[in-house]
């Protein structure tokens, strides 16, 4: 006789356990976009204030909630950990929770720096663990239908790149994380990786960088314009935090065009223009479009990989360099790196 009741506890000990730290709106909508994800679920969550972690406990039906993050991470009910707090905590927490056996999403930028993100991957090889940034515009299928695209030549020699990303931020908090040093913040390492990473997914590593920022009272950075150099090609890259942005992505080449629509991080869809016509394709997201990441992570967990094929930690750690160069040229420093 078949007992279903075991078949049914079989399939449970299949799913891959989430914790999460750090309670705010992203975590939110990354549990909303695990829910859809089968074999995936939401087990435990923490925060230094246990109300708030009971409170998204309850909200979301997790199994456990801890007033400590060490207490998580020292869970043997968790395969992997998203770690979803402000930029400055992403290094100190991860390397703990990796330290204690953990696998890491984490929340993009990986790290403030490169000094930090290098600290990140030698954690996580020294402990065997699997670490991946949640840069998760990577695993949209839009962006990775047009990066095959690309690849296989569609549009010919790509000679061009623009893409923006802006919205208005200057009546906020200025304790709050967008607009505090003490928290990194500003435009560049919240928004302003998204065009950065496009340029780089699309082009590779800048030959030259050419970046021009204007800066909040605070000191971070509150619009920055970027020019990326190529043997054949340029990139015109933007963020800011002090007017909206049409927030659209043009990448051209010799035989012809793709357009990411508006949001273009979150694409649902895409445009190529060939021969004086363009052809529009649909290809929406289910919830919000973390689960394409959180599907990724699955994957290279269930093969035993300790890092993603589609956004390595040699990515990462491209990215923060990049990043680290602008800041250099714009003369944007954080006071706890001086």
């Amino acid at each position: 006789m078949i007992n279903f009741s075991e078949i049914q506890q079989d399939i449970m000990k299949e799913k891959i356990r989430w914790g999460i730290v750090g309670l705010g709106n992203i975590a939110q909508k990354f549990v909303h976009d695990l829910n859809l994800v089968p074999d995936g679920e939401l087990v435990a969550v923490a925060s230094r204030d246990i109300r708030k972690a009971e409170r998204f406990r309850e909200l979301n039906n997790a199994k456990l909630a801890f007033g400590s993050y060490d207490e998580l991470f020292n869970s043997d009910d968790v395969d992997v950990v998203y770690i979803a707090t402000p930029h400055t905590s992403h290094a100190e927490l991860s390397i703990r929770a990796m330290n204690s056996g953990c696998n890491v999403l984490c929340e993009k930028p990986m790290g403030v720096n490169s000094a930090e993100v290098e600290g990140m991957i030698a954690a996580a090889r020294e402990n065997d663990v699997f670490l991946m940034e949640a840069l998760w515009s990577r695993f949209n299928p839009a962006i990775r239908k047009v990066k095959e695209l690309i690849d296989d030549g569609l549009i010919g020699e790509i000679s061009y790149l623009n893409a923006d990303f802006a919205f208005y931020a200057l009546d906020r908090n200025p304790e709050g994380r967008l607009l505090n040093p003490l928290l990194a913040g500003g435009s560049l390492l919240d928004i302003g990786i998204y065009p950065i990473f496009l340029a780089y997914l699309v082009l590779g590593y800048p030959e030259k960088i050419l970046a021009s920022s204007k800066k909040h009272r605070t000191g971070v950075d509150i619009q920055t314009s970027l020019i990326f150099e190529y043997s054949n090609a340029q990139a015109i890259l933007y963020s800011g935090l002090n007017s909206n942005s049409e927030m659209k992505a043009e990448i051209s080449g010799t035989m012809g065009n793709i357009y990411l629509p508006p949001r273009w991080h979150e694409a649902q869809g895409y445009s190529i223009e060939k021969n004086n016509e363009i052809e529009n394709i649909e290809l929406s997201t289910r919830g919000k479009g973390y689960e394409y990441e959180i599907e990724e992570v699955h994957k290279c967990l269930n093969k035993g990989q300790k890092e993603s094929s589609l956004w390595s930690l040699k990515h990462t750690t491209d990215l923060i360099r990049i990043m680290d160069e602008i800041r250099k040229q714009t003369e944007v420093v954080f006071p706890f790196e001086q």
